[in-house]
């Protein structure tokens, strides 16, 4: 499938998964992902993400709907989509008495047309590692390796399930730079994240999810631009609120107030902000505390999750927990599976 000249290499058509019990984790769900782009999938703890990813992986059949990745359906055709794609898991597995290189070296011998393990080791910054026994890394060098065994067959398509978990600030850049190289030379990725800034940063188009739909999709700036802008600011003694000019007149959508702190809502942030402004020089008084800000992914996504959840009637079956541990038992068979 080509669209504006680029091919879509993850295609999900109303796609729905349900576990023992009844409970429906994913519920309809429609994205598509094309080559070379960075998609996010986000969504609230219980939202679907990880039960959706898995669907895409093919670990698992789809309860219906439509899934293909490269062309293919992960699940009945493996053979043809396995050796193309790579998995970073939220958790690895690894046996703890082999050192990073002897797993490294095993695991390629599961891949096809696998890298040099030295190689990947270096990409991800465990090269002065290898000699280092698993059990005694880090949870952030672990998380390392997880990212350097995903790339051992130089896939491509990379899933990564909360691919910074448990790294330091520097860890954190240093693998988003590594993803955006990957995807300047043609990987498509897809990312699941708690991170908002992470999402932000990387991604080229991003969904939220929630209660096992997708609420939004688009870019980051799309999404965030369905939010208004914030100011807020102390107002100077002796002054209220309907001191300020007409908030109509400065575009402002809403505001609260609480003692003397004022926040006001806006889609038309320059034009309000220029006008607060003008009457504060105007009437010789100094806004204190003074705050301006575009809207953020975060809002967008809290906006969302509480748009929804008021929206939504209340499950009749099946528990967001349920769902956790079987995503936790999932985890822990599918290094096996990979390998396979």
């Amino acid at each position: 499938m080509q669209t504006n000249g680029h091919e879509h290499v993850i295609e999900v058509t109303d796609l729905r998964r349900v576990y023992g019990g009844g409970f429906e984790a994913v519920r309809g769900v429609d994205f598509s992902v094309r080559r070379g782009e960075v998609f996010a999938l986000l969504g609230t703890n219980g939202a679907g993400k990880t039960s959706t990813v898995e669907l895409l992986e093919g670990l698992a059949a789809p309860a219906g709907g439509r899934v293909r990745v490269l062309g293919h359906d992960p699940y009945t055709e493996r053979a043809a989509v396995r050796p193309r794609t790579g998995v970073m898991l939220q958790e690895g597995g690894f046996p703890s008495e082999l050192t990073v290189a002897e797993t490294a070296r095993m695991w390629a011998g599961c891949v096809s047309g696998a890298r040099p393990p030295a190689e990947v080791l270096a990409l991800v910054g465990l090269e002065a590692k290898a000699g280092t026994r698993v059990k005694q890394l880090s949870g952030g060098q672990r998380r390392r390796l997880d990212l350097a065994l995903a790339l051992l067959g130089d896939p491509e398509v990379l899933f990564l399930d909360e691919p910074t978990t448990g790294l330091d600030a520097e860890g954190r850049r240093d693998t988003w730079e590594l993803v955006s190289t990957l995807r300047d030379g043609g990987t498509t990725v897809l990312l699941t994240t708690h991170y908002l800034e992470e999402a932000e940063k990387l991604a080229d188009r991003l969904a939220i999810m929630h209660d096992g739909r997708i609420a939004t999709t688009g870019t980051p700036a799309e999404v965030t631009a369905a939010q208004p802008s914030r100011i807020s600011f102390e107002l100077p003694e002796g002054y209220f609120v309907g001191d300020l000019p007409p908030l109509a007149e400065l575009g402002v959508d809403d505001h609260e107030s609480e003692g003397r702190m004022v926040k006001l809502r806006t889609r038309e942030l320059q034009r309000a902000a220029t006008g607060l402004l003008v009457w504060a020089g105007q009437a010789g008084v100094e806004l204190r505390r003074l705050d301006v800000r575009s809207a953020s992914l975060e809002e967008a996504f809290l906006s969302i999750a509480k748009k929804v959840s008021e929206q939504a009637p209340a499950p009749t079956t099946g528990t967001g927990g349920t769902n956790q541990r079987h995503q936790t038992k999932q985890g822990k068979q599918t290094k096996q599976e990979y390998a396979a």
